[in-house]
């Protein structure tokens, strides 16, 4: 996308958790229907936490209540992918959430991004006001699936790296080469048959919450 906005600084974008008075507002793609989403939002409190340039919204980090077991039915093209840890989900105590994609420079309900808030520390930012969203309001834990590090591959996911949910104290209980993520990327050209099987290496992180309060 192209135009007059500047390239925004990290500082000036500001976060908060997606409230149901959000709905229809704000970019709602791959939450699931309307009646999903408000049904999500009064159980969680919330379905997303949002990043905004002044009123304009450029990212959100979505997540839902943690399912163990959780299969997706299309593999890395259903949302549900995200919660799909295969037989290496781990046993979570209730009240637990699960990271969904990050959707950064997301400006409207398309799939469509601005990457002039590329590389601008958005996705972190995202995260960071996740777990203190999460910290205060009495959520368990926090589970991800990390992205490969391969930045092409990161963006094509629109995750993050074992190293970013590393520094926020997560633990990696679990990691393995997901086929079908390593044929997508080859197939497309965002990797090389050479940079395989790191090019396709995804995580299963977790930060149990009560331990840093």
């Amino acid at each position: 996308m192209t135009g007059d906005l500047a390239v925004p600084a990290p500082h000036n974008i500001a976060y908060r958790a997606m409230a149901a008075s959000d709905v229809g507002s704000v970019p709602v793609g791959c939450m699931g229907e309307a009646d999903e989403l408000d049904a999500r939002i009064a159980t969680l409190g919330s379905a997303a936490i949002l990043a905004f340039d002044g009123d304009r919204h450029v990212g959100q980090l979505q997540f839902r209540q943690y399912i163990g077991g959780q299969r997706s039915p299309d593999s890395i093209w259903d949302p549900l992918y995200w919660m799909d840890f295969d037989d290496r989900a781990p046993s979570l105590p209730p009240g637990t959430i699960s990271v969904f994609c990050y959707h950064v420079g997301q400006l409207d309900d398309t799939d469509d991004r601005d990457s002039r808030y590329f590389g601008q520390g958005i996705g972190a930012g995202l995260l960071d006001h996740l777990l203190e969203w999460a910290a205060s309001t009495g959520v368990a834990a926090v589970v991800a699936k990390a992205s490969p590090s391969l930045r092409p591959v990161m963006s094509f996911m629109g995750g993050q790296p074992v190293e970013v949910y590393e520094e926020r104290g997560f633990q990696t209980v679990s990691s393995w080469s997901d086929p079908d993520l390593a044929a997508a990327v080859v197939e497309r050209g965002i990797a090389t048959a050479e940079q395989l099987p790191a090019a396709a290496t995804v995580s299963c992180c977790v930060l149990n919450l009560p331990e840093i309060r």
